[in-house]
Parts: structure tokens; sequence; C-alpha cells
């Protein structure tokens, strides 16, 4: 639970932060002057888009969080029997920042209106992701075939919820990318797709460090990271 506060209480931080930025202290009516003349007048807004993928990341950290702390508090209980991690998992890792490195090389390439590009990284960025989701599957194959079932055992149970939970997030931004490979495909300007892409790598950069997070975690790494957390906030 106290995890979960000074998260929520680092979300407040940032969004006091961010409306900090929009001048909602400012009082119009007793400025004069053109718009551009007034102090800060001239900052840059945020696109509503890039506004609504940091309010989901929020809402998806959250989520992630609060199943990291129920992760962590129940495998303390006595019949927690951790499960082999699937040293296929290390691979599929490999695969996610390849993927995430073509999406950010997409990005800058938009930068310099480098269409060819833009579709290099945006195709193998999605192709490298429907590699790492084929090969969580893969992994959830070998561990059935071991014996290692969802009711098995509560380590099993949030192992298959944890990755499940993560690939479905993926699947969610694979459509996305979908369908700003294919504006691009059919020819999209440049400048209308920067956007697009950007959003795209910031997701695809959130979902990277995420399953970094989960995979420490799974693999018992972040074991003593938690240890000292809990002795910090209790």
């Amino acid at each position: 639970m106290s995890a979960i506060i000074l998260f929520l209480a680092v979300l407040a931080m940032i969004a006091g932060w961010w409306l900090s930025q929009q001048r909602l202290t400012a009082k119009p009516w007793l400025e004069e002057g053109t718009v551009g003349d007034f102090p800060g007048g001239d900052s840059m807004t945020w696109p509503a888009a890039k506004v609504g993928l940091g309010v989901f990341l929020a809402v998806a950290s959250a989520l992630f969080v609060l199943f990291i702390s129920a992760y962590s508090m129940r495998m303390s209980v006595v019949d927690w029997r951790p499960l082999p991690v699937p040293r296929l998992l290390w691979v599929n890792t490999g695969v996610l920042v390849l993927s995430s490195v073509a999406l950010q090389w997409s990005y800058v390439a938009a930068g310099r209106h480098d269409t060819e590009s833009v579709m290099v990284g945006l195709l193998v960025g999605g192709a490298s992701a429907v590699i790492f989701l084929a090969g969580q599957l893969l992994a959830w194959q070998r561990l059935g075939a071991a014996g290692y079932f969802v009711a098995s055992n509560p380590a099993n149970s949030f192992f298959y919820l944890l990755t499940a939970v993560h690939g479905l997030h993926l699947t969610g931004g694979l459509v996305a990318l979908g369908r700003t490979s294919a504006r691009m495909w059919r020819g999209a300007e440049i400048a209308e797709m920067r956007l697009s892409v950007e959003l795209c790598a910031i997701y695809w950069h959130f979902l990277l460090l995420v399953w970094l997070v989960l995979l420490g975690l799974l693999t018992g790494w972040t074991d003593n990271f938690v240890d000292i957390c809990r002795q910090l906030l209790s």
C-alpha cells in the first residue's frame, strides 16, 4: 500500500507541474498587448494526442504497480513456489529492445524527413514486436509442457497474469503502429506523421521499461530492492 501511495504522489507532482505550465494562474483581463507579448504566452503547448497518451501511460503504470505490489506481498506466503523462468524470455527481451530502438530510429528519421528510413524503422519495430509476442506464447507452451499450469501455484498464476497483461498492452500498441504504418505507406506527409511516430516510440519505450521491471521481478533480481523499499516505507 505504501508503494501505491508513493506512486500516486509522484503522479500528482507530475500533474501539478504540467498544470503549472498551462498558465492557469494568469489573469488575461489584466494583460494588454498581443498574446505573444504575454509572459509565457509563446510557451509550447502539448498536442492533445500526447496529453492523452500521458494520461493512458499513467493509468497503465498504476495498474502495473498494483500487480507488482500484489506480487511482492503474495510471494512472502509459505505456499509460494517460484517457477523456473524460461531462458527464452531473455531472447524475447532482446527482441523487444530491438523493437524499441527501431521505433526511436524511425522517429529520428522523421525529424530528418527521411521517409524511407521511417518506413524501415516502423516495419522492423512492428515485426520485432510480433516476434516478441510469439516468443511469449512459446514460453507459455514450454511451461505448460513442463507441468507449470496457471492454477498449479500462485507464482505460476502471477507469471501468466503479468506476461498476459503486458502482452495485451503491446497488442494494442501494434494496432496504433499498424495504422501509422498504413498511412505512411499510402503516402502521407512526413510532417503530419511525425507526432504519430513519436507517440509510438514513447509507448514502446514505456513497454520496454515495464517489461524490464517485470523480468527483474520474475527472475528474483528485484527481491533485494523490494526489501529495501519495504524498510524505507515501513
